[in-house]
């Protein structure tokens, strides 16, 4: 599991680890019960406090991407196809609006954006 910090990003590192371990579990980087590293060995490979590491496994636990077994470790949750789906519109939903804040700055009409959008997903 590749987790990179940036101390310059200006989010939390726990949100920048459990958004980095989402991420590689929406991707199939990491498969339904997978195992993930322990608190304490990945507190000490990223250089930074177990409480840390703790409360990004935490905030993943409570969103149903991973699940704890207790003296075993922390494994990746069943895919939960709503779950799933749920997270990557939000996903879609941060990019629409950076596009739509840009073309705003850039005085784009909705209409341009709209036919933008049109085209982009017909190429795909």
């Amino acid at each position: 599991m590749n987790i990179i910090i940036s101390n310059s990003s200006g989010r939390p590192i726990y949100e920048q680890i459990t958004a980095q371990i989402k991420q590689q579990i929406l991707a199939g980087e990491l498969k339904p019960r997978d195992a993930l590293p322990s608190m304490r060995f990945l507190a000490k490979e990223l250089r930074i406090s177990v409480i840390t590491t703790k409360r990004a496994y935490e905030d993943l636990e409570k969103d149903g991407f991973i699940y704890t077994v207790v003296g075993k470790g922390s494994f990746v949750a069943d895919t939960n196809h709503e779950l799933i789906r749920e997270e990557q519109l939000k996903q879609i939903e941060k990019h629409l609006e950076a596009a739509v804040e840009l073309s705003v700055q850039s005085n784009v009409s909705r209409q341009e954006l709209v036919e933008m959008l049109g085209m982009l997903y017909e190429e795909n």
